[in-house]
């Protein structure tokens, strides 16, 4: 049975990026990975399509045909899909959705908390098992540090907290009528209490480990037999959890102690690069075991006895 990942998240996000880095990792790791495109916007894909709404239907056909602009284009193209939904079901298994934003909205508060209301939304409106992902929190610590440490936007503490945060950012934030309405919202995401966030820096080999761990549980992976027998040490690790990185590691990594631990990955990958390009002590050993053994031949005295090799 496939397992599918509906990615969505405001342009941005980091999408494209996504499915091109999880794409490369699922196959470097042993697993059958097929990417979807639903964009019909999107005329160029860094990665091979096994179904393209494109083929359906086109962004600049539409806009051309019909005079729209292009939101109304895309409105018009999703409509498209709508009516042929058969052409996109045959292709998809269990799904799942993977709602993805820039962490920049972490730097914010009003960003952040237009976030939980849209992911909110997300979550009741399309009634699937959801995972919100910070992306490219890798780029936290090149912003303005954080009021809070992360696990408190992560795991959607208090909200009040960031009251008199939202206060400071604009002058007119501070208004009544402001004030109640972000006191509404806060109240409704609380009410709720169905958000929260993983984080993702796509370029992180553990990173994407742990988030496709999460997407496995989510989507039902997890819980399924194996692809097959011959499963690869990476493909019984993602299955079985062995991965772990909570959300202080996650602030220690890319936030506390992001230059130190790009110091220490930075020497790693030179003394892999010297062990790659260094001959090993075994081809060594060969090398001069083929020497020795042709140097006894040219010396080895004739016994007299001819052999004759078969043809």
């Amino acid at each position: 049975m496939p397992f599918a990942q509906l990615v969505i998240g405001s342009p941005g996000s980091g999408k494209s990026t996504y499915c091109d880095g999880m794409q490369q990792f699922m196959s470097a790791i042993g697993r059958k990975c097929s990417v979807v495109n639903l964009d019909p916007a999107n005329d160029h894909t860094s990665y091979p399509c096994a179904l393209d709404v494109r083929d359906l239907v086109s962004l600049e056909e539409i806009m051309a045909e019909e005079e729209l602009g292009p939101n109304g284009g895309v409105l018009y193209a999703l409509e498209e899909l709508e009516n042929n939904i058969e052409w996109l079901e045959q292709g998809l298994g269990r799904l799942g959705v993977l709602h993805l934003t820039d962490s920049y909205v972490l730097t914010l508060p009003s960003l952040y908390i237009s976030t939980l209301l849209l992911s909110l939304r997300a979550m009741l409106q399309m009634d699937l098992p959801h995972l919100n992902v910070l992306t490219k929190i890798d780029n936290l610590s090149t912003y303005a540090p954080l009021p809070f440490n992360l696990d408190y936007y992560t795991e959607v503490h208090d909200l009040t907290y960031l009251s008199p945060h939202l206060a400071t950012e604009s002058p007119i934030l501070k208004n009544p009528k402001f004030e109640r309405l972000n006191k509404a919202i806060i109240e409704l995401v609380e009410d709720f209490g169905l958000v929260g966030f993983e984080t993702l820096a796509v370029e992180d080999k553990k990173s994407m480990m742990v988030l496709l761990q999460a997407v496995d549980r989510a989507g039902g992976y997890a819980f399924g037999s194996a692809e097959g027998a011959n499963d690869t040490i990476w493909q019984v690790a993602m299955r079985e959890g062995t991965a772990t990185m909570d959300i202080k590691d996650v602030q220690e990594r890319w936030i506390d102690a992001k230059d130190e631990y790009d110091d220490r990955q930075r020497r790693e990958w030179e003394e892999e690069a010297k062990a790659r390009d260094t001959p090993s002590l075994t081809e060594d050993n060969d090398d001069e075991d083929e020497d020795d053994l042709e140097e006894m031949e040219r010396q080895a005295p004739s016994s007299g006895v001819k052999v004759v090799r078969r043809t």
